[in-house]
């Protein structure tokens, strides 16, 4: 038994590492509660875990509105992107489908056409996987439409290649698409 345990005294801190994943735990479990102290701890917001994810990416891709708030409101820069794909956390919530979190990433300036290293933007993501109401915001909020990813696809050609009718009208209300003759 180490001798700060016999004699009753408290253990001591863990070292900055633990530290720094106890962050990670608590933005992907949503504890926003942990979050101001351990920023007061000198924990980097910016730091990756062993994936490559920022706390940020961790708390709004698991759905935490008010752990996503927190890493805000304290600093964390909102379009730093993963270490693996380039994914930032706009991407990652227009992929889930968590609508108050992606209004919350825009109000707090997400880069609304930033591209992954395919080449990706958040409208595309979220038009693949038929988020209407998250297109509409996206939209709303300036995404191009326009935009194609390295292998030459739109978030238009996404919505046909998925048979989405709803989300094409989407679309090409935004930006109709081109040679179309108007009647």
């Amino acid at each position: 038994m180490p001798e700060h345990a016999s004699q009753g005294e408290p253990a001591p801190l863990p070292p900055r590492e633990r530290l720094q994943d106890l962050l990670f735990d608590a933005a992907r479990l949503g504890r926003a509660d942990m979050i101001p102290a351990l920023h007061r701890a000198g924990i980097d917001l910016e730091a990756t875990d062993l994936r490559g994810y920022t706390a940020l990416i961790l708390a709004s891709y698991n759905g935490s509105l008010e752990t996503t708030r927190a890493l805000l409101d304290l600093g964390a820069a909102v379009d730093t992107p993963d270490t693996g794909r380039g994914n930032t956390a706009l991407m990652g919530v227009a992929f889930k489908g968590y609508r108050q979190i992606l209004l919350c990433l825009l109000e707090a300036g997400a880069a609304v056409d930033r591209r992954n290293l395919a080449g990706q933007t958040a409208l595309m993501t979220a038009t693949l996987f038929g988020h209407a109401a998250i297109v509409e915001d996206l939209l709303a909020a300036g995404a191009n439409p326009l935009l194609v990813d390295i292998a030459g696809n739109s978030a238009r050609s996404l919505a046909g290649t998925q048979g989405n009718v709803a989300l094409l009208e989407v679309l090409d209300s935004a930006c109709p698409p081109t040679g179309t003759l108007d009647g």
